[in-house]
């Protein structure tokens, strides 16, 4: 971490406080907030199997939620960005960030990274144990995918699956917003992670293909030393088909209508497939997908078909799905 240190690039002299303050302001990504859409459905999906604890009393606690997990998100964009400021040089877009450009007083900024997680873990104190716990979780895959000596951002795969597990993280943090006992099954948390992979390996695959020179791409980002279009690709085809797998045993298991899904769901990710393959992909930045017109459709329809199976049953699909051969152990 000390050599990181001395390698990121000082504060310039003579820059005005108005851009000092802004600089500080961006290393919030609070433009990424999109990210948190991930904690809705655990927020829904405890509330349709619990219908008796939907009450006015939740809105206050579930925005208190959404602030905490806000907070700690942040804190760890701005350690990602403090750690990566070496390497962002070498990249054409993320040249351009505050503390490439020595916009950043870096003691300021790491007592903003502390300051954001205490603020945050704070807040989540005031709705449960289990909220918090999860919150420090979040925060500490953040240290544990950017600080040295771990730094999992820079070991192929390792990097994918550790930035992808504060998907599952996100729905756990809407479930305990809802004070309930109901627990989160393995199999949808599981899925959660496995989707989270699988977009994250087609940003990997686009900023690779971006940057079309291995030389350049590995100076970038050093797990792309290992990395091909080749194995990115069969990488994510191995999360698409793991996460499907998850999220078929949650649905035979706990909500049969939610098969009606699965064409939107496939839709979804075939459209942010084949976005992943444009020049200067929205993939690579999170904050832009919203650009793209038959994504937006995608998503919402989707969203609106899970959400109306969550809560509309259809009988006839335990008639159609109902078990023709003897099931094992009972």
């Amino acid at each position: 971490m000390c050599s990181l240190w001395r390698r990121m690039p000082e504060a310039h002299p003579g820059i005005r406080w108005q851009d000092r303050v802004w600089g500080h302001l961006e290393l919030l990504r609070l433009d990424h907030g999109t990210k948190n859409l991930f904690v809705i459905p655990g927020i829904l999906i405890p509330l349709s199997f619990r219908r008796d604890l939907i009450a006015w009393d939740l809105v206050p606690r579930i925005l208190l939620g959404f602030l905490a997990v806000t907070l700690i998100a942040s804190s760890n964009y701005v350690i990602n960005e403090l750690m990566d400021a070496p390497y962002d040089r070498f990249h054409s877009v993320k040249s351009s960030r505050p503390t490439v450009r020595g916009v950043i007083i870096l003691p300021a900024a790491y007592a903003q990274w502390l300051g954001l997680m205490v603020v945050g873990l704070w807040i989540g104190v005031q709705l449960s144990v289990y909220f918090t716990i999860v919150l420090a979780a979040l925060w500490i895959m953040g240290c544990i995918y950017n600080l040295p000596p771990v730094r999992t951002k820079d070991v192929p795969y390792v990097d994918v699956l550790s930035e992808s597990i504060n998907n599952p993280l996100r729905l756990l943090l809407g479930w305990y917003m809802v004070p309930t006992t109901l627990i989160a099954p393995a199999s949808l948390l599981l899925s959660y992670w496995m989707t989270g992979a699988y977009f994250m390996a087609l940003k990997r695959f686009s900023e690779y293909r971006e940057i079309a020179d291995a030389a350049v791409a590995g100076a970038y980002r050093r797990s792309f030393r290992f990395y091909s279009e080749r194995n990115l690709l069969v990488s994510v085809v191995f999360y698409a088909a793991t996460s499907m797998l998850f999220f078929g045993a949650f649905l035979i298991r706990y909500r049969m209508e939610l098969v009606l899904t699965f064409p939107l769901i496939a839709w979804v990710m075939t459209v942010y497939f084949l976005i992943a393959f444009k020049k200067n992909s929205p993939v690579q930045h999170p904050e832009k997908l919203h650009r793209e017109p038959m994504l937006v459709v995608a998503v919402v329809l989707c969203a609106v078909g899970m959400g109306l199976f969550l809560w509309v049953d259809v009988p006839a699909l335990q008639m159609i799905f109902a078990p023709t051969l003897p099931v094992a152990g009972r």
